[in-house]
């Protein structure tokens, strides 16, 4: 089983410019109202669907409306990955920071507004945090 988290968004054009120029997916398919990226592992992808298209069901026609969702992207050298963040210039929405329950993170946004925490997962503080 695999999971495809799908956004309903009227930015396809700029939310594709986003994560394959930013962060470096590939489009896996895309037409007029649909578009897949994939990972640069091709491990996971993510969709983007324009509201109310008519080849969809009612049920996938509202849009996302910019609150209550987040995304993660686990990374293996998250300082690396802050520095190529910030040389290209994206705003840092949550500062790089340790955290007690074991990652290494920081957080930017994406043109939806959707939160996109970078993770490098670490050795938690205490075995129960």
């Amino acid at each position: 089983m695999r999971l495809n988290a799908g956004i309903i968004t009227q930015k396809l054009s700029e939310t594709k410019l986003f994560y394959t120029g930013i962060l470096e997916f590939t489009v896996k398919f895309e037409n007029e109202f649909y578009l897949l990226l994939q990972t640069p592992n091709q491990k996971d992808c993510v969709s983007f669907l324009l509201p109310n298209h008519p080849t969809q069901a009612d049920f996938f026609h509202k849009p996302y409306t910019g609150h209550g969702m987040y995304l993660t992207i686990e990374v293996n050298d998250v300082n690396a990955f802050h520095h190529a963040m910030e040389a290209k210039g994206v705003a840092i929405k949550i500062s790089l920071r340790d955290e007690p329950w074991g990652e290494r993170h920081f957080a930017i946004e994406d043109p939806n507004g959707i939160g996109i925490d970078i993770v490098e997962y670490t050795s938690p503080d205490h075995p129960n945090a």
